[in-house]
């Protein structure tokens, strides 16, 4: 039984403080959250504090443009502080089991950390992207609640190309073979973005149209349009499922 005195451990890398408060707002709503349900850190800005795992019922790690597969001489001192602290967190996690969603950023740090490789070999622009459960997914009880086949949005510079042993490849797409994967049986990540909304996907795109992820400031609004245009609720479901099965469970 969960105690009620836990919450859940909300940890961003976002430097931009409209799209890090709207993510958090995002990860509340799907969620399913009250802010007193919750600990929020800014790891980008404040580091990431020691952390007790049994503080907690869970944990979410959110997106962000960092990417561990960055030369190490471009990265920011801000940047090398968040990697050390956020991959000493995932392998502590992992060790234990600890109920874990990440979503795109997180797949880097997590997939190196636990054997596997990492690399832009399947970088994908912005786009809605149709995702499909494999085997393992469908079987998955938080996955398997989610249509064999969806739509998410997805807009990153690096993926997983090996993933982790023992990991579970839980979904793919046609231009990014891992999509979502499990290891042990609680710690998830996710490529796409799970938390997305039509007000996300504004102040994203408003946010990172000068970070190389396939539209410009000109074309910025063009692409929000056509975004709007599909469906991407589904992913949503998993936000839900998540916190129901590791921090209510009732």
């Amino acid at each position: 039984m969960v105690s009620k005195m836990q919450k859940v451990l909300i940890i961003q890398s976002r430097p931009e403080d409209e799209t890090s408060d709207d993510e958090f707002r995002a990860f509340l709503t799907y969620g399913g959250l009250s802010p007193y349900e919750v600990e929020r850190v800014r790891g980008e800005s404040a580091g990431i504090p020691d952390i007790v795992l049994d503080d907690y019922s869970a944990i979410i790690i959110g997106g962000g443009p960092f990417n561990i597969t960055d030369p190490e001489q471009e990265k920011s001192d801000a940047q090398k502080r968040f990697e050390r602290q956020v991959c000493t967190l995932i392998e502590r996690m992992v060790a234990e089991d600890k109920p874990c969603l990440g979503a795109c950023y997180a797949m880097g740090p997590v997939v190196q950390q636990c054997g596997g490789v990492a690399s832009t070999k399947f970088q994908e622009d912005v786009e809605a992207k149709e995702i499909t459960l494999t085997d393992d997914g469908q079987r998955d009880p938080l996955f398997g609640e989610l249509p064999e086949t969806f739509r998410a949005i997805v807009g990153h510079h690096e993926a997983c190309e090996v993933p982790p042993p023992g990991a579970a490849v839980l979904a793919s797409s046609d231009t990014c073979p891992v999509q979502a994967l499990r290891l042990g049986n609680n710690v998830y990540v996710t490529q796409f973005h799970p938390e997305l909304d039509e007000a996300g996907i504004r102040t994203r795109l408003e946010a990172y149209a000068q970070h190389g992820y396939g539209f410009t400031e000109e074309t910025k609004d063009e692409l929000i349009n056509t975004l709007l245009r599909h469906d991407i609720a589904a992913p949503r479901i998993l936000m839900r499922r998540f916190i129901r099965r590791y921090h209510r469970t009732h």
